[in-house]
């Protein structure tokens, strides 16, 4: 039994709306051995391992039905039994996961999908490894050979150490109580670091917080909290209750200051935190000494201070306002008269709520140096065994990082000492701030029985209000939530996610910059890099989930156009949990045979993602089957069909239903581009008026502009931004690198585009034989080596008989195939549909090929380059001068040409309206009017 593939998908994927990791597990000689064959000891030693699978529901949806489901005669496969175990172990580390599905993988005998649920990433591959292992050890003795693990390993041991290993990598309790507020107020939420730097809220909205420091706390307040001597200055200048204190850098020095000050004192560092080197009532030179060692330890500095008498109290503080009380109790333990310290302590660390650190709600009591100390103070030792109901005190202080118990008293502390508080956390500056407060009775002013402020803290833990040992849990993460986002304050952009075979890059291209005409700051993903407010800040093929978090994270983005490429999904999932709007512009053969996706249905099923998240308005193309049937599986309030189709059927009931939908519908002065929504039908543009459609002829760039037009409207950008962002956008180089980027400046012109499977060829082949050609048509063709071999094949069969010249190559990835394989298998088609040798080239090399397209190119060609790496292709175009610089006459007789295409088009728009005697004459082939010879 071992894993043969792992993937783990950060967002909605095809296996869940949430994260989850997927293996791939081969059973081996094990499928023959489902539990039942395994046998009730297997089952008994699993549940006794670990006890909570008894509460698994299963297929039963009922405690005990996974164990039942086990007993079964025939019982269920191991790789069943990994997927519960791998949850149960993230439960047993204080993860809430519970998702999970088990399923053979067909025509692979023994091989299972297993997809389950994770919180933190490490955590969740960590458990699929540590539940092969458990089930490896406990399989029977015939089975000794496929254990997987040594007889020396032990599961108690190898539990505990995940256990470390997954708390270490949690989120504090503080930390996760502010997500947890955040998530309930709808607020979107990711992880920075592996500590506890977490952002809240998307682009121009977002807030952060490291612990309980947000992104407002003043970094000079947080120096004077963390200044214990300036602190107290500031406080006892506005009469507020602090010790008197001395500040030294030695030990003799500290021993005179307690005499200065009188004893008992307190000694603790001079920018410590969590209670680390506190020693207080100290009585002693000898025990000032010690207590200055131990806060050295901390800090260069040391604070003697004046010790006050009474409970140790945490006055929390959340923006002016104090939230919780919590008396807090020094580590202890309570005499039986017949257990030792050191057995009490053992008794104590057995509550299953104490940890190390602050992955519980209580921390577990050490016997360390200071425990030794407050030990000898009562003449005790770890061997002693005090008298039944004696307290013993463990600690000087009362933190709950030193083992420290928590009371909360909110209900009944006096108004003159939250005032108190109130007051030193303003008089610091602090949005959110402890105050540990000294009083024997927290229910009685300090004015009347005295107490002091002996600490201020800038980081104040949660772990004691939201989870106390005794009274009232206190929602505190709350309160400054609320301060971060105040009611009606966003915290998320717009998002519109963008996916489909081809045009997606396009289509994003366009949007983002309606988006930008419109007055947003859009930040982009697409195939050649992340983009902020219309400039790239990264190169690559950004389409994936680390590219979502880029662009949502940059401070500048209020709103997000993600094209979201197949691939991505496949490996990783999307990088957003939801998206406001999203869209599936077709779903076409490409990357068929690739990681299990070997039909366009199962491609459908995977691209489908995009609008099962979708919350506002989920656009599809009507006109694609595939892409139809996806209305079924969204949640979005609206569906917005994008057809140009006039006469569509269903498009046309949804219309009439009162349905949105974006339509192409012919007219008088050619094909406009309409919306409709609740009955009302909006006129948008002529499509001869969109650059991107080159006067209309592009009709998949007039598609395009329908989607990106229909998610603005669906974002809610005004009609005249959509209409300025459409007459605005073009396929320039700059625009759309690789996007039918068109060249005229040579004596012929070039278009190049990132064609790359058939669909894609073919739109450009139909486009090529729409326009205006004066002579030949030419094209440079390649295809991806990953592709299948029938993929490559009707690449060749889509431009057949289309062109008067192929020049193959491939591309420079070769992807798995020789390196002439490609062009010369799409030699070998064309030759087999009929194309002469003689125009057809085998050039492999890309850069060789161009030059040898642009070098076979005369007046009046038009060249069609599929190309691969782009810019490199469109500076070899832009800069082709085969004589070094372009002569006189080639220069002149495209100036001619230039001129009589100019004057061809506009005779042919308007020579009835402006030469109405020429109504009815002859015309050529094309509409153009035959003018006599002798007229200019």
């Amino acid at each position: 039994m071992r894993i043969t593939a792992r993937s783990v998908f950060v967002g909605p994927s095809q296996y869940a709306h949430f994260p989850v990791i997927r293996l791939e597990l081969d059973l081996g000689v094990l499928e023959q051995w489902p539990t039942g064959r395994l046998g009730p000891q297997f089952v008994d030693a699993l549940v006794a391992a670990l006890p909570e699978l008894k509460q698994h529901g299963c297929s039963y949806k009922e405690p005990g039905g996974f164990i039942r489901r086990m007993q079964e005669d025939e019982g269920t496969w191991l790789g069943h039994v990994l997927e519960h175990v791998a949850i149960e172990l993230q439960n047993m580390a204080g993860e809430d996961v519970t998702f999970g599905r088990t399923r053979s993988i067909p025509g692979r005998p023994g091989v299972y999908s297993v997809v389950y649920e994770y919180a933190q990433r490490e955590e969740g591959i960590e458990a699929g490894e540590l539940a092969l292992k458990l089930l490896g050890s406990l399989l029977p003795e015939e089975l000794s050979a496929v254990r997987g693990v040594s007889e020396s390993w032990n599961w108690p041991d190898a539990r505990d150490e995940f256990i470390r290993f997954a708390q270490k990598r949690a989120l504090g309790p503080s930390t996760a109580s502010l997500v947890r507020a955040a998530e309930e107020r709808n607020i979107p939420w990711v992880r920075l670091n592996e500590q506890s730097l977490v952002q809240l809220g998307h682009g121009k909205y977002q807030q952060r917080i490291q612990a309980t420091i947000t992104g407002k706390t003043p970094h000079i307040a947080v120096e004077l909290a963390s200044d214990k001597e300036e602190t107290n200055k500031i406080l006892a200048g506005l009469g507020l209750p602090v010790p008197r204190q001395i500040l030294v850098q030695h030990q003799d020095r500290a021993i005179e200051a307690a005499k200065k000050i009188g004893f008992p004192v307190v000694t603790k560092p001079y920018n410590g935190n969590h209670g680390r080197g506190i020693s207080i009532g100290l009585q002693t030179d000898e025990e000032v000494a010690l207590g200055f060692q131990a806060a050295k330890e901390h800090s260069r500095s040391v604070i003697v201070e004046t010790f006050l008498e009474g409970d140790d109290h945490r006055l929390l503080v959340v923006n002016g306002e104090l939230v919780a009380a919590t008396k807090r109790t020094p580590g202890q333990v309570i005499g039986d008269g017949v257990h030792a310290v050191a057995q009490l302590v053992d008794q104590v660390n057995a509550d299953p709520r104490r940890g190390v650190g602050h992955e519980k709600v209580l921390t577990r009591i050490e016997l360390d140096a200071q425990a030794d100390m407050m030990l000898a103070r009562q003449e005790l030792t770890p061997e002693s065994i005090p008298e039944a109901g004696r307290v013993v005190p463990l600690r000087s202080t009362a933190n709950l990082s030193t083992g420290g118990t928590a009371t909360d008293v909110t209900d009944i502390i006096h108004p003159d000492n939250r005032d108190m508080a109130v007051r030193a956390i303003r008089a610091i500056g602090l949005d959110v701030g402890g105050v540990d407060f000294l009083s024997k009775n927290i229910a009685e002013s300090y004015r009347e029985i005295g107490g002091g402020i002996c600490e201020v803290n800038a980081a104040p833990g949660f772990r004691m209000h939201v989870a106390p040992s005794e009274g009232a849990p206190r929602d505190v993460a709350g309160p400054v939530i609320d301060m971060l986002f105040p009611a009606g304050t966003p915290s998320r952009v717009p998002i519109a996610a963008i996916t489909g075979t081809n045009g997606k890059t396009t289509t994003s291209r366009m949007l983002a910059h309606i988006c930008k005409m419109a007055g947003y700051t859009p930040g982009m993903t697409s195939t050649d890099g992340v983009y902020i407010d219309g400039q790239r800040t990264i190169e690559g093929d950004m389409t994936g989930p680390v590219s979502a978090r880029m662009v949502l994270s940059d401070p500048k983005i209020d709103l997000a156009v993600l094209e979201t490429a197949r691939g991505g999904l496949l490996r990783s999932g999307m990088g957003v949990r939801n998206c406001n709007v999203g869209a599936v512009l077709n779903v076409q053969a490409d990357h068929l045979g690739l990681k299990g996706i070997d039909t366009l249905e199962q491609l459908a099923e995977v691209k489908r993602i995009v609008v099962e998240v979708a919350q506002d308005c989920a656009v599809l193309n009507a006109d694609d089957a595939n892409v139809l049937k996806m209305s079924g599986y969204t949640d979005a309030k609206v569906i917005c069909y994008v057809t140009m189709n006039p006469d569509h059927s269903l498009v046309r009931e949804h219309i009439r239903a009162g349905g949105r939908a974006c339509a192409l519908e012919a007219g008088v002065n050619g094909q406009m581009i309409t919306l409709y929504d609740k009955g009302s039908h909006i006129p948008l543009m002529w499509t001869h008026l969109v650059p991107a459609t080159l006067e209309g002829k592009a009709m998949h760039n007039v598609q395009n502009a329908m989607f990106a037009a229909a998610m603005a409207f669906s974002l809610g950008v005004s009609l005249d931004a959509i209409r300025q962002g459409l007459r605005t956008f073009d396929t320039s180089f700059f625009q759309a690198p690789g996007r039918m980027n068109v060249f005229s400046e040579h004596p012929f012109k070039v278009i190049l585009d990132y064609g790359h499977n058939a669909h894609a060829v073919g739109v450009m082949t139909d486009l090529v034989r729409r326009m205006d050609v004066q002579n030949r048509r030419l094209v440079v063709l390649a295809a991806p080596g990953d592709r299948r071999d029938e993929d490559i094949l009707e690449i060749a069969d889509t431009v057949s008989g289309k062109f008067d010249a192929y020049v193959l190559k491939r591309d420079d990835g070769l992807r798995g195939r020789d390196g002439d394989e490609v062009p010369n298998m799409l030699a070998a088609r064309l030759r087999a549909n009929g194309i002469e040798d003689s125009r057809i080239h085998v050039i492999p090399d890309e850069q060789q090929a161009i030059d040898s397209a642009l070098r076979m190119a005369a007046t009046g060609d038009l060249l069609l380059i599929f190309g691969d790496a782009l810019a490199r292709c469109w500076k070899q175009i832009t800069k082709f001068n085969p004589d070094g610089e372009m002569s006189r006459q080639a220069a002149a007789q495209k100036q001619v040409l230039d001129s009589n295409a100019a004057m061809e088009s506009w005779l042919n728009r308007n020579v009835d309206a402006v030469l109405p005697e020429f109504e009815g004459v002859a015309r050529d082939e094309r509409g153009i009017v035959i003018l006599p010879e002798q007229d200019d």
